[in-house]
């Protein structure tokens, strides 16, 4: 996990609340999308279960080499639950099978991000069901694996879904909220707290996490985002805005969406039977996200052929071909249907 960068006045108030044993149990960190809110939520995490804090850092920032802290960096901690927005891929028949299908899907969630720890933002559809609820609930049950305390973080809170027929489970994270164990912390953490439930935000002490200094963003840029940032780190900064979680969000769905574009042409070169598979591979109803930046991808290559000195009357009706498909997927309609239409159009375009 890389380190937090900035949010001093934030990390300032939370080591002294700590210290002074006045932390609150149910935190609510706001503010602008990828400024970091989910980073400081595991710092805090980290800071307390760190077993050298107390004869280590004199400011009390985490030590970050006792065995705690190198748990929470490599989130392996058993007692740091950080909860996400997931899109399942299956459903349940039952509620216990919906518990286990949440648990396996957080847990390939959190080994992702061991992966690549700059991980991109979650899928529009993704959200933190009733199952998920229950989950945190039964861990909440638990005692300390490791540790004093067990740490909750709920990222991206306003992804909280009421359902009809769960009002135990609803009231009792509220109850829990209320009325945390004495050994549980809960860190909400959200970039439009007033879509969150009033009940919600009448429990939770809210604390702003404000944008960076550019200063800030800059060293970001030099030691986490590579070489190629090298060469652009001013125009970064200043797309970044003071949030560069910003940063990732773009290059990660460029990225992504250019290995995507890649084996969509792929399949259109390779026959029928292949283009219909792609297409069919397609999440259902889901046509923005990564079906969007699959689209950029391919208007991204074709240009560029078009720029290395293509065939320019194919190349341009395939861009067009390819535009009129991002213009519907931004209605929302089926993008497999969409990827269908639009892989028989290029291959006929290839064949002329």
């Amino acid at each position: 996990m890389p380190p937090l960068y900035g949010h001093t006045g934030p990390r300032n108030r939370l080591v002294g609340a700590i210290a002074s044993g006045r932390l609150p149990q149910a935190l609510l960190f706001e503010g602008p999308t990828g400024v970091g809110k989910q980073r400081l939520a595991l710092w805090l995490a980290q800071t307390l279960a760190c077993e050298g804090r107390d004869g280590g850092e004199a400011n009390g920032e985490p030590c970050g080499s006792c065995q705690p802290c190198r748990l929470v960096l490599s989130l392996s901690h058993p007692d740091v639950h950080w909860f996400v927005p997931l899109e399942l891929a299956r459903k349940g028949a039952d509620a216990d099978r919906q518990v286990e299908l949440v648990e396996e899907a957080l847990g390939e969630e959190m080994a992702a991000r061991r992966q690549r720890p700059l991980y991109e933002p979650t899928s529009g559809l993704a959200i933190h069901g009733i199952a998920a609820i229950r989950l945190l609930l039964r861990r909440m049950a638990l005692k300390p694996a490791l540790g004093r305390r067990k740490v909750f973080v709920i990222g991206d809170a306003e992804r909280l879904v009421p359902q009809t027929g769960t009002d135990a489970a609803a009231n009792a994270l509220l109850k829990a909220l209320e009325e945390p164990p004495a050994d549980t912390v809960f860190v909400l953490t959200t970039a439009a707290p007033e879509s969150l439930l009033p009940t919600i935000l009448s429990r939770v002490v809210r604390v702003r996490v404000a944008r960076l200094a550019d200063s800030v963003v800059a060293a970001f840029v030099q030691r986490e985002l590579g070489p190629s940032a090298q060469s652009d780190v001013a125009q970064l900064v200043t797309q970044a805005e003071g949030a560069p979680g910003r940063l990732l969000a773009h290059a990660g769905a460029s990225a992504a969406g250019g290995d995507a574009a890649g084996r969509f042409l792929g399949a259109v070169r390779a026959g029928p039977l292949r283009r219909y598979a792609f297409a069919l591979a397609q999440q259902p109803f889901q046509a923005r996200g990564g079906f969007t930046a699959m689209l950029d991808g391919l208007l991204a290559e074709l240009r560029r052929q078009a720029r290395s000195g293509g065939e320019t009357q194919r190349l341009v009706r395939a861009i067009s071909q390819v535009l009129e498909a991002r213009g519907l997927a931004q209605g929302n309609v089926n993008p497999q249907l969409v990827a269908a239409v639009l892989a028989d159009d290029l291959a006929r375009g290839d064949a002329a």
